[in-house]
């Protein structure tokens, strides 16, 4: 059903538009009482085998939302209700910022992905502090709150810009994540350097602590596909160094050739610069995703996002070292349906598997190799 939907209306419309459009009707349903619970009991429900702990909190299952499509923290309780057993928002800057210029999003259907160049378009970090201080949760779930800098702000004031957002954000934030790995923002990516990452991170934490005094609130950050795999090792040997609790691999790519897309490429260069995200990212986030967990096994909970569309994608995400999985743009293609579907395939996955519980699962591929 969700499939005709989308190839007669919403692949005919702009793609931010369609966001927006579908982004109202989650809102509206969550908004009724007795629509959100019926549609949680159909999309959303429990599988006691998919119980996850992740850096001390316990949610539902492994699968989660990825940053970007509720910037604002203003469909938790509705993306919830489509069955994500966390939901983290943002990416939250300090000050408030309409992005780019748009057209900034765009589909790649022949390969399931999209490009966007948003550019951390959002209400800022006072704002949407404000709006989770008076929210009043319909749903239990796990709430995470990704930080990134303001536009304008230079890269030598960027340690300041973040810490405004977490003395704002850390006390409503089940988890902090710190997106240093965003191709939209000038000079972000600088940032992933671990001489200027380990200030950012410190202070970062510093001020966390100060602001949250009654429970230690988890920090991580998010990385890019696109570092250097000797990057990679260096930012894992960073976590472990600073007492990082998660790394979250990997954010979208500015690569394309290499990618082996199936959209014309002058298509593909006529759309222009920013970040893919999709299938085709699926390979090179795994790859990263592994080579993190080779280098800090359990000692750091990790996060893989990128190219997860499916039940298989999801598992061989765990069987690689991670311990929660994220996904955004397979929805736009799935529709909401898709993280039931990715709930019921781990069901069955585990139960086919060696391993009593997803715990046990975590990071099995490396000790296959090892034993």
């Amino acid at each position: 059903m969700y499939s005709l939907l989308f190839r007669l209306i919403f692949r005919r419309m702009d793609p931010e538009r369609a966001h927006h459009l579908a982004f109202r009707w989650i809102r509206r349903a969550a908004g009724i009482p007795v629509l959100r619970t019926f549609v949680a009991a159909v999309l959303a429900p429990r599988h006691k085998a998919l119980r996850t702990e992740a850096f001390g909190l316990r949610m539902h299952g492994p699968f989660g939302l990825a940053a970007g499509f509720d910037k604002n923290a203003t469909a938790i309780d509705g993306m919830t209700m489509l069955g994500f057993d966390h939901v983290e928002i943002g990416t939250v800057t300090a000050q408030p910022q309409p992005g780019n210029p748009k057209k900034r999003l765009f589909r790649l259907v022949a390969d399931r992905a999209l490009v966007n160049r948003m550019g951390f378009n959002n209400d800022g970090s006072a704002a949407v502090a404000e709006r989770l201080a008076a929210r009043k949760a319909a749903f239990r779930t796990t709430v995470g709150v990704n930080i990134g800098k303001t536009k304008i702000v230079p890269e030598d004031e960027a340690v300041a810009d973040y810490v405004t957002s977490t003395e704002r954000l850390a006390g409503h934030a089940d988890y902090l994540v710190v997106n240093v790995s965003s191709p939209n923002t000038p000079g972000l990516r600088n940032l992933q350097a671990t001489e200027a990452l380990r200030p950012l991170l410190t202070a970062v934490r510093e001020a966390a602590d100060r602001t949250v005094t009654d429970r230690r609130v988890p920090l991580l950050v998010k990385i890019a596909p696109d570092l250097a795999d000797e990057d990679v090792d260096a930012v894992a040997d960073l976590a472990v160094e600073l007492g990082l609790d998660g790394i979250i691999a990997t954010n979208t790519t500015i690569a394309r050739d290499e990618l082996g897309l199936r959209t014309p490429k002058a298509t593909v260069e006529a759309i222009g610069a920013g970040g893919l995200s999709g299938a085709p990212l699926k390979a090179r986030s795994l790859e990263v995703l592994s080579r993190l967990y080779a280098r800090v096994g359990d000692r750091i909970t990790l996060v893989g996002v990128g190219g997860v569309e499916s039940a298989d994608d999801a598992w061989e995400r765990i069987l690689a070292g991670a311990t929660l999985v994220q996904g955004y743009s397979a929805f736009i293609y799935e529709g909401p349906f898709w993280a039931r579907r990715i709930h019921r395939g781990l069901v069955e996955k585990l139960a086919a598997s060696p391993y009593a519980t997803l715990a046990e699962a975590v990071g099995a591929e490396h000790r296959k190799v090892t034993a």
